[in-house]
């Protein structure tokens, strides 16, 4: 029955939140409600088994632990009163009211006026139910200074008076790159942990995929959203591939293609055409592009690597920056050689970045500029935090040495 609740718990939380949010227009009020709710369930259900729709059973007992709590306080300030109104208005709450105050709840945890690390804290707190623990860990901070990032970013919501809405028509693009880019962050703190034993968070992973399945039902006419999904669903099927028995990094091309998960392959390439049939590509819809080509080739040797370029050409021009000119310059050393992708790479002033001097080490190695390559080597390796790359950095480092 644990296991039941917490599955359930997962998958309603977050529209559990966005419904009583907004009829209480406070997030931790809210959350309050649906743990009571969840605590309720715990006492409940192993007596009178799993009610037939659980959402609703939830939505109904958050709303009237949400009640009894408010009748109990000695004191209401105006607020408070304002939520008492519209909870015991008994108002019904439809599927569609469901999506339009969980994409709500998306932008709100997703707002500009909050740093970075809240949007992503409180994305996956209030949307993807994780506990403050489970997010702590995953991004190697104390559990109290997550709880406590937290707190202070709902507290910045209601004391700045962020709107509990979607953005207007004008607005939704620009701020739908905040949501996608939070998204994206979860998905590759899953792929590639930034710290820590493991390369991989597959629990990570499998919430950033599902956050970006529940934004592309919500906005299904955006194809950045639809982009994104079938990105993170190109990458993720080869996760499988991304280490041998022992959890040791293995490169793309040395990977094992026949492991690569061929339902996943589907899905992403079905939302990507259905992106190019919309025209209207962007960064994310390119990405997903550059590895549908990777997907397509049987082994490493037959890379279309002049499409990978072009797709590259792309991507710089709509979103340039250091990491994308560092990666293009990686694909135009298959087609050009070393010699010219180097020269391109000691132009990019990516200094703290391990990966930027990694393929430095790369390059050089492969001009037979050994002593260089080591020194580009040791560089990465004293940059990287996560065991697994820097034991990968480490090997051909030693590799390196014994040639």
């Amino acid at each position: 029955m644990d296991d039941a609740v917490a599955r359930i718990f997962r998958a309603e939380y977050g529209r559990l939140v966005a419904v009583l949010t907004r009829f209480l227009g406070d997030l931790s009020l809210a959350e309050e409600a649906v743990q009571d709710a969840f605590t309720t369930a715990l006492e409940r259900w192993p007596r009178d088994g799993v009610p037939p729709a659980p959402g609703g059973w939830l939505i109904t007992t958050a709303r009237n632990r949400a009640i009894d709590r408010l009748r109990r306080e000695a004191s209401r300030d105006e607020r408070q009163q304002a939520a008492m109104r519209l909870l015991e208005a008994d108002e019904p709450v439809e599927e569609h009211d469901v999506k339009d105050d969980q994409l709500r709840l998306i932008f709100t945890c997703c707002h500009p006026a909050l740093a970075p690390e809240a949007q992503l804290a409180l994305t996956l707190r209030l949307i993807g139910g994780l506990t403050t623990a489970e997010i702590a860990r995953a991004f190697f901070v104390p559990e109290a200074t997550m709880a406590q990032r937290i707190s202070r970013a709902k507290a910045k919501i209601r004391d700045a008076g962020i709107p509990y809405r979607v953005p207007g028509a004008s607005e939704l693009p620009g701020r739908l790159r905040f949501v996608l880019a939070v998204i994206y962050l979860v998905f590759n703190e899953g792929y590639s942990a930034t710290a820590g034993e493991e390369l991989l968070r597959g629990d990570l992973c499998d919430e950033a995929i599902r956050l970006g399945r529940l934004l592309h039902d919500l906005v299904p006419g955006e194809p950045e959203a639809a982009g994104l999904l079938s990105l993170m669903l190109f990458i993720d099927a080869r996760r499988d591939a991304r280490t041998d028995e022992h959890g040791a990094f293995v490169r793309l091309a040395e990977q094992d293609r026949a492991t690569w998960n061929p339902d996943r392959l589907d899905e992403a390439r079905r939302l990507l055409r259905a992106c190019v049939e919309r025209n209207q590509p962007g960064p994310y819809q390119i990405q997903a592009a550059i590895n549908a080509v990777h997907s397509q080739a049987a082994d490493a040797a037959a890379t279309d690597w002049r499409q990978i370029l072009a797709l590259y050409d792309q991507l710089l021009a709509v979103n340039p920056g250091p990491v994308v000119a560092l990666n293009r310059a990686i694909v135009l050393a298959e087609i050009d050689g070393p010699a010219r992708a180097l020269a391109i790479v000691e132009s990019i002033d990516l200094p703290s970045y391990h990966l930027f001097h990694a393929v430095r080490a790369d390059l050089l190695r492969r001009l037979d500029r050994n002593a260089d390559a080591a020194l580009a080597y040791q560089a990465a390796i004293a940059r990287c935090e996560n065991v697994r790359e820097r034991e990968f950095l480490e090997r051909r480092l030693k590799g390196l040495r014994a040639n």
